[in-house]
């Protein structure tokens, strides 16, 4: 299976792969101003925006990524991913190192930090809403929990969409294998740019720190605004981040 993915514009490639409470759309905003010098690509991975999800599936998130960039030709790439999506950078990167060139990521988690009890606490609720069938309240819980002060109304109504649609897809899938590839973070030999929000959960800036300590090139970029989602916060001063 080739999971949905969209390339705009010319040039050197960059791969944009989203968070796990969003889909491709969370990208909109920056992938026109990219595409105007870059080879744009972004992806949904499975069980968001326009790609499925079968029951008992047998998948790797990474896999499917590399899969893409097999099938475009591309051998060279920047890489940004937000959240869960930096999280699949780390795994890709991991283990094709030489294909690629620099990495942005934004909020990551990664291996190896234990989840702080503010998070643990909004995955609860949100387990709660869910058995309790109420898809709509847990995609209300996403927008309050994970996007910062700064997002406006399009961002905060995006996001639902975003969310709610995940939970379409997933919830009837049931349990499945997403077998993750081992992220080693002593394998990335790209420079990697950090970005962090003093909004956000504590857990994600545990885990910069931890991956700062670890990587060969790293520099590292707090944002004193930001939430969880500071490209759909402020995405005109994020894309310069992304770029810079």
């Amino acid at each position: 299976m080739t999971i949905a993915h969209w390339v705009v514009g010319d040039g050197p490639a960059v791969l944009l792969v989203h968070a796990g409470v969003a889909d491709a759309r969370m990208w909109r905003r920056q992938v026109d101003e990219l595409a105007q010098d870059h080879r744009v690509i972004t992806v949904d991975l499975r069980g968001y925006g326009e790609t499925p999800l079968e029951p008992a599936a047998k998948y790797s998130d990474a896999g499917d990524v590399l899969a893409v960039l097999d099938e475009l030709g591309v051998d060279a790439v920047e890489a940004v991913g937000a959240s869960y999506g930096g999280y699949v950078v780390q795994q890709v990167a991991s283990r094709q190192p030489e294909r690629f060139k620099r990495l942005v990521l934004i909020c990551a988690p990664t291996d190896g930090v234990v989840p702080t009890a503010d998070i643990r606490a909004v995955w609860g609720e949100e387990e709660r809403l869910l058995e309790a069938g109420d898809v709509d309240g847990a995609s209300d819980l996403t927008v309050r929990s994970w996007l910062g002060p700064e997002a406006d109304a399009d961002a905060k109504e995006l996001l639902h969409t975003m969310q709610k649609r995940a939970f379409e897809l997933q919830l009837p899938a049931g349990d499945v294998d997403n077998e993750e590839y081992d992220l080693e973070p002593e394998k990335i030999s790209a420079p990697v740019r950090l970005i962090t929000g003093a909004h956000d959960f504590e857990w994600f800036g545990n885990c910069a720190s931890y991956l700062a300590e670890r990587l060969p090139n790293v520099d590292r970029i707090d944002l004193p605004w930001a939430g969880h989602l500071p490209t759909l916060e402020r995405p005109t001063e994020a894309m310069g981040l992304i770029t810079a």
